[in-house]
């Protein structure tokens, strides 16, 4: 009987990684990723947050904001939700939370190259959104106008 080495262990739980089955863990990160708030915060800290038309690209490079711009920026975020979506996306090793000793103290968010890789797959999910909501709306009131 062969032994696996730690590493070998890993590569095997890669291999078995698979979200369609029910005790699979990416189930878990699928399920956090896929929160409005994390897709937006991803965008905001990946530079995604300037206006324009539906569907264009305004991304400016990714930078470090602070818990109020951040706050100022998702509208409809509630402090504790917003909070706890920090906390866990720092967690997963998306962000990384930087404290800095001034009075008040400042905290700042910022993308990990993990955060950064999914951003460029949240961008695209937003962008997507914006591009066909009017298409979407306009099939909700079709079926809507059918089932009533």
């Amino acid at each position: 009987m062969t032994t696996m080495k730690a590493a070998q262990k890993r590569d095997q739980a890669k291999v078995e990684y698979n979200a369609f089955l029910a005790g699979c863990p990416s189930r878990q990160l699928l399920d956090r990723i896929s929160d409005k708030w994390v897709v937006l915060i991803l965008c905001a800290l990946g530079g995604d947050n300037n206006p324009g038309p539906p569907g264009a690209t305004h991304a400016d490079a990714p930078k470090a904001m602070r818990y109020s711009e951040i706050a100022r920026l998702l509208a409809g975020v509630s402090q504790k939700m917003l909070t706890q979506t920090l906390r866990s996306l720092e967690h997963d090793g998306l962000l990384t939370r930087t404290v800095t000793p001034t009075v008040p103290v400042t905290v700042t968010y910022e993308l990990t190259d993990l955060g950064l890789s999914l951003h460029h797959m949240t961008r695209g999910l937003r962008n997507w959104a914006q591009t066909h909501m009017a298409e979407v709306l306009a099939n909700r009131e079709n079926c809507d106008a059918r089932t009533s």
